[in-house]
């Protein structure tokens, strides 16, 4: 960890509503003019999309089960030593999946370069001028035999919902967005099972805050399930692992945020659909002090 180098992540699944708290940090990066080094987790994939496809099957022909989630299709050494080298000189390397056409369009003209999308782009320089490095992705947290990525962050945010609304996200997101069936997406769940269970759930005992969307509707039976619960008919349980960290003000946030309340002595529930508020709400005093250290 570091004053001078401070490390910002946040880690979660896609379609977990990390989307929600990367524009909870840009609305509050502009506001106070901080400058951050913005890492993708896809980056640190250790394959490309078709290298991947072709990883899966040659897994599943040995008995075996390959997924982003585990560290066989990650680079958790090059991720660690990011961190470790940014918090100590602010510097390091970072490169950009490419997830769509416009992006590849974006990084070929920055870069020169004739890539597609599901490809990499070249490891660069991150500037030297930033404030922070702010990382989003599905390790953030991330600790193994070979790696510890956890030790060098100085803020570790968690966006989970529960299982059975997360499985509902993607089944609609595989569906519509990639065209997916319905039994693709199932065979990819219980592909993922075991390294969802042993390197994405045991981050969020390591967050720092934890904010976990739990529906108000019956998604007992994701897999028939016609649409995705919406904010309103759903609640936000955040979890501040130590409240005295960051001189968390209980009573504060439940005069901003209507409806909410303590269910825990740690533990802040609020509406749904203020997900975003509560979490520019909680999340500026953090960084502003984050940028006041570095000063001193």
């Amino acid at each position: 960890m570091s004053k001078q180098h401070p490390i910002v992540a946040v880690t979660g699944s896609s379609g977990a509503g990390t989307s929600t708290v990367k524009r909870a940090f840009e609305h509050i990066f502009y506001r106070d003019g901080v400058t951050p080094a913005i890492i993708e987790g896809d980056s640190f994939h250790r394959y490309d999309r078709a290298a991947m496809r072709e990883a899966v099957a040659e897994a599943s022909q040995r008995g075996e089960n390959l997924s982003h989630f585990g560290p066989a299709s990650n680079l958790f050494g090059e991720l660690e030593s990011l961190f470790k080298c940014y918090s100590e000189s602010g510097t390091g390397k970072k490169r950009y999946y490419l997830h769509s056409e416009e992006e590849a369009i974006e990084h070929n003209d920055r870069l020169s370069t004739n890539l597609g999308p599901g490809q990499f782009t070249p490891w660069e320089d991150i500037p030297d001028d930033t404030d922070l490095l702010f990382y989003e992705g599905l390790h953030g947290g991330v600790v193994t035999d070979d790696a510890n990525v956890a030790q060098f962050v100085d803020l570790l945010i968690g966006v989970v919902p529960i299982v059975n609304l997360e499985w509902i996200q993607k089944i609609h997101r595989d569906n519509a967005e990639r065209g997916y069936s319905a039994e693709a997406i199932v065979d990819t769940i219980l592909r993922r099972m075991p390294d969802y269970i042993n390197y994405i759930t045991p981050q969020f005992s390591r967050t720092d805050i934890n904010f976990q969307r739990v529906s108000t509707v019956d998604t007992s039976n994701p897999f028939i399930a016609r649409d995705i619960p919406s904010p309103d008919e759903s609640f936000v349980v955040i979890r501040f692992r130590d409240p005295k960290k960051f001189n968390i003000d209980f009573p504060y946030l439940l005069s901003m945020l209507h409806d909410s309340f303590m269910s825990r002595r740690n533990v802040l529930v609020v509406p749904g659909g203020k997900m975003g508020l509560a979490m520019e709400i909680i999340l500026t005093p953090i960084i502003e002090k984050m940028m006041d250290d570095r000063r001193v």
